[in-house]
């Protein structure tokens, strides 16, 4: 259990006053994750909300050394940082025990940065790659990405009388990352403070490339109120549409809340109902599209139920 007055006492390694939107979930996770490191860190952010945001010259938040790549390359970039300071460990320049950490969107991961992070992962660098996942292109317009929500309406996939939003479900790219066989990878969300840290420091922890591909509420996207962004990443969760998990060498388990769920002894909420509290969804709650409720909902379970055999139930 990760202790709030410890976490209290830490320093604050990015600073208030920098340009995200109210309710963003990015820099409530980025906080999580710097307050979960006992280690001095580097950071790589791809371009995206959190760079463009954090960083307008000539100012910047982040109390940490930091290099901003571009768009599809901050794995890469966290890669050459790990492998100048191996090299500098072998050659006695340095005994400094640091940890890098590279922060990308579901545009700059899932898409456009896959190659580079799935090198970076065979290659085997000693880094944590985080995907702060809002589910679509925000920075650039809220297009669609391989990550956004079937049915969700963005401006490349409008909702209207042709097309319901996007047409297909997302692709797992935490299952893809599994498959790399990487010392450690997992599931996690800003609502649950102990699951999130808790991976983090144990990300950081092992040797080796790591994941986690972290669901970040965005209201300008999902069209949701800036005070339910925690509650939305909450009740992903709780719907199952976001279970917590992780894969540690090989081993597939639930954590936290989803784990209580697949041991009964919480209950599991309705996919729809988070829908509901999204504007992006909007047009699926009416005559002509509200068929594919059904169908969404019958995915989540789906998938689920997959997840939980993978995790031995």
């Amino acid at each position: 259990m990760v202790s709030l007055k410890k976490l209290s006492e830490k320093p604050e390694l990015l600073a208030p006053g920098h340009r995200l939107c109210a309710g963003c979930g990015a820099s409530i996770i980025v906080r999580q994750v710097l307050l979960a490191s006992d280690w001095p860190v580097v950071i790589a952010n791809a371009t995206g909300c959190l760079e463009v945001a954090t960083t307008i010259y000539p100012y910047t938040s982040w109390r940490v050394p930091f290099i901003h790549s571009a768009f599809e390359n901050a794995a890469a970039t966290i890669a050459g940082i790990e492998t100048m300071y191996q090299h500098l460990k072998k050659k006695g320049k340095t005994t400094e025990d640091i940890k890098f950490i590279a922060f990308g969107g579901d545009g700059g991961t899932y898409d456009i940065g896959v190659q580079a992070l799935s090198g970076a992962l065979e290659r085997g660098h000693d880094i944590l790659y985080i995907c702060y996942n809002n589910g679509a292109y925000m920075n650039t317009g809220i297009q669609r990405s391989s990550a956004t929500p079937k049915g969700a309406s963005t401006t490349t996939s409008p909702a209207g009388k042709v097309i319901p939003g996007k047409k297909v479900y997302p692709k797992d790219l935490t299952g893809i990352v599994a498959a790399h066989n990487i010392p450690y990878c997992g599931q996690t969300s800003p609502s649950f403070y102990n699951d999130l840290i808790g991976k983090v420091h144990k990300a950081l922890d092992t040797e080796g490339p790591t994941f986690l591909n972290i669901i970040s509420p965005c209201p300008r996207g999902w069209r949701s109120e800036t005070d339910e962004s925690i509650n939305l990443s909450k009740e992903a969760v709780t719907s199952c549409f976001w279970p917590l998990y992780e894969v540690e060498d090989g081993e597939w388990r639930l954590t936290g809340y989803s784990k209580q769920i697949a041991e009964t002894k919480k209950e599991k909420t309705s996919a729809i109902d988070w829908m509901r509290k999204q504007g992006r969804f909007r047009h699926l709650f009416t005559e002509e599209w509200k068929s594919l409720l059904d169908d969404i909902q019958k995915q989540v379970d789906k998938e689920w139920e997959a997840l939980k055999k993978k995790c031995g139930y």
